[in-house]
């Protein structure tokens, strides 16, 4: 206490048995020194003024608490306890600046906080540069909608599988939350399935137009292994979910795209054909399966325009729509050829378009 007690006379007494106008003052005084010289103290020295602001700053105005608590939220080194002990007020004006960024409040402090204190405060933390599973735990479970929209908008928030399943149930009355979550990298695949199964279709759409192509590839793949475990629970001939399974796989390891899709149309396998094909175009596998085992191969050139298949892919498939045991004629399979060349995409969408509003999902 050298340092301080040479700008402040008598300071061991006023901590100690000091009036309130007179700790206040201190406060102030103190915590300018600190600030002035926080780039040059050593470790022992801020444990000091920590130990002193601890005992004065609960006496200073709210005005002044405020400044304190700004300003320190910026240090690297700044006092923990005093961090603490601002980051737990009532006062939001006071609270905030600390709990959005002070880099040195601990996590039990934060954990506290936020199991205690109300919106505005978790508000400030769901800001923070980074956020634990524990804490966004309990975000999310107490936050409001605003609260837990910000949080998972945080690129430095982790959440647990149960933070997910918390986010992904909140999500189903909140568009807005749907879209911020669908975005998140870190989300498994189960519970981007779920995500979807409880939203409009609408707001998928709109989620996979603000994604990149490869959380595009995820959403087409979620789609199509939700709309084909639907149909399985309707009674479906074909079991698709090992084929869904098989591409996941791929698509997990880098390794799914067309040439995945053509050696299976190749090998005449027709579940894994049907589940690549339907992760490429995002049309449901119940669909695919009743419009590629239909009587002619017109909707193969649509999809195929759709998915921006080779000419030898979706040649693949039309050999496997009719089977090993069936060649179809040179003129049928160059007629095809022709009518996929001239087949213009914005008529291939619109057709799939139409498709998809006769799908319950995606």
């Amino acid at each position: 206490m050298t340092v301080a007690t040479s700008l402040i006379p008598g300071l061991e007494e006023i901590v100690r048995h000091g009036d309130p106008k007179r700790r206040a003052d201190a406060a102030g005084r103190i915590a300018d020194l600190f600030l002035r010289d926080a780039a040059r103290l050593r470790p022992t020295h801020v444990q000091l003024f920590d130990e002193i602001l601890v005992d004065l700053v609960p006496f200073a105005e709210t005005i002044a608490r405020v400044e304190i608590a700004e300003r320190m939220s910026h240090l690297a080194n700044a006092p923990p306890s005093l961090a603490g002990q601002l980051a737990r007020e009532k006062e939001i004006l006071v609270a905030g600046p600390i709990l959005r960024r002070s880099p040195v409040l601990r996590e039990h402090v934060l954990l506290e906080v936020a199991g205690i204190m109300g919106q505005d405060h978790l508000l400030a933390m769901s800001e923070r540069a980074s956020l634990s599973c524990d804490l966004t735990d309990i975000i999310v479970h107490r936050g409001d909608r605003e609260v837990v929209r910000r949080t998972a908008r945080n690129a430095g928030a982790a959440f647990s599988d149960n933070g997910y399943s918390e986010l992904v149930r909140r999500a189903g009355g909140d568009g807005v939350l749907t879209l911020t979550v669908g975005q998140r990298a870190d989300l498994p695949h189960a519970r981007l399935k779920e995500l979807l199964a409880g939203s409009l279709d609408v707001v998928r759409r709109r989620l996979f137009q603000l994604v990149g192509p490869e959380r595009q590839a995820a959403i087409k793949m979620a789609m199509s292994t939700v709309a084909g475990a639907a149909e399985s629970a309707e009674g479906s001939e074909r079991d698709f979910l090992p084929a869904q399974r098989t591409i996941l796989a791929l698509h997990r390891a880098g390794n799914f795209g067309e040439a995945a899709l053509l050696n299976f149309a190749k090998a005449h396998r027709y579940e894994e054909s049907v589940a690549a094909l339907s992760a490429l175009s995002g049309i449901a596998i119940g669909m695919l399966d009743q419009l590629i085992s239909g009587d002619r191969h017109d909707p193969i050139l649509i999809v195929g325009k759709v998915a921006g298949l080779e000419w030898a892919t979706v040649r693949a498939l039309i050999l496997l729509r009719l089977g090993r045991d069936r060649a179809p004629a040179p003129a049928d399979i160059e007629n095809a050829r022709v009518n996929f060349g001239r087949l213009m995409p914005s008529t291939a969408e619109r057709v799939v378009g139409f498709w998809k509003t006769r799908q319950p999902l995606f």
